[in-house]
């Protein structure tokens, strides 16, 4: 971070790299791990609510990602890295509102050309929680998508969130996870038009909380994930999850002769994380 005073407002830069390991036993076509693999997460520059770089769409940004949980995209929820063009607006009485121009990334989420994907947000705030909501148009398949979301503070310890999604799919055409993959668009990437996702955190005292999540899709994909969080010293977290998803729709069979060969899934993972924080 950098961060100084100007007779524009305030001048910000914010820059992360991450650096990855995964082995490299790549044994079906689904496994993509190629070793050790940096990623530039974020890259931007801010005058005072104008913000241009690498970012993350607004469309998770501003609204909010879906829970304190580890993996919280069972349900996917919109895409993430992209290059962005946007204006940030405080009022300062709890009512904020955003605007950005983004490029998107990817092989079909990336424009192709000169009109830019859009997403517009509002929000208020205030001591009991908040209530959001987000728009977006993806100009290469021309669909909007759209979220709303409240966050209610029950108490000290306890919060609560749920967030609803939306989407047309005219121009989309993968009702599945079949390969090869089909078009989902950058912002609606949930199965089928809608999506809810909900959730909260309890904290049990200064270092220990419990987080759970739970999400679900117009295609019956179904997603839980829990977790509890642990601060061991100060600056050091130590995370236990659980997750399970159920695929509604066809889930790919790489063990039955033919590559394409469909059935239902269920999965069960987890996580253990050290975090170290300073």
């Amino acid at each position: 971070w950098t961060g100084q005073e100007t007779e524009l407002g305030t001048l910000k830069t914010y820059t992360e790299t991450r650096f990855n390991f995964a082995n490299s036993n790549a044994t079906t076509p689904l496994n993509t791990a190629h070793g050790s693999i940096p990623s530039l997460n974020f890259a931007w520059i801010q005058l005072g609510g104008l913000r241009v770089g690498k970012d993350e769409s607004a469309f998770n940004t501003f609204i909010g990602y879906a829970g304190n949980v580890i993996q919280d995209t069972l349900v996917p929820y919109g895409d993430f890295d992209t290059n962005v063009v946007q204006y940030y607006f405080d009022a300062g009485n709890g009512f904020s509102a955003v605007v950005s121009l983004e490029e998107g990334s990817g092989v079909k989420g990336t424009i192709d050309s000169y009109v830019p994907h859009v997403v517009g947000g509002v929000k208020w705030t205030q001591g009991w929680g908040a209530i959001t909501g987000v728009v977006a148009y993806d100009s290469n398949y021309e669909e909007v998508a759209g979220k709303v979301r409240l966050d209610v503070n029950v108490s000290d310890a306890l919060s609560l969130f749920i967030m609803a999604g939306y989407g047309t799919d005219d121009n989309l055409n993968d009702p599945t996870y079949a390969i090869p993959a089909g078009d989902r668009g950058f912002y609606k990437q949930w199965g089928g038009n809608w999506a809810v996702w909900g959730g909260g955190t309890y904290k049990f005292n200064e270092k220990t909380s419990f987080n759970i999540q739970a999400s679900t899709d117009d295609e019956k994909n179904i997603g839980l994930a829990a977790n509890v969080a642990y601060d061991v010293v100060p600056g050091l977290t130590v995370t236990a999850e659980v997750d399970w998803a159920h695929w509604g729709q066809e889930g790919i069979n790489w063990t039955d002769s033919s590559p394409l060969a469909f059935q239902k899934k269920n999965s069960v993972g987890g996580f253990l994380r050290f975090q170290r924080s300073f």
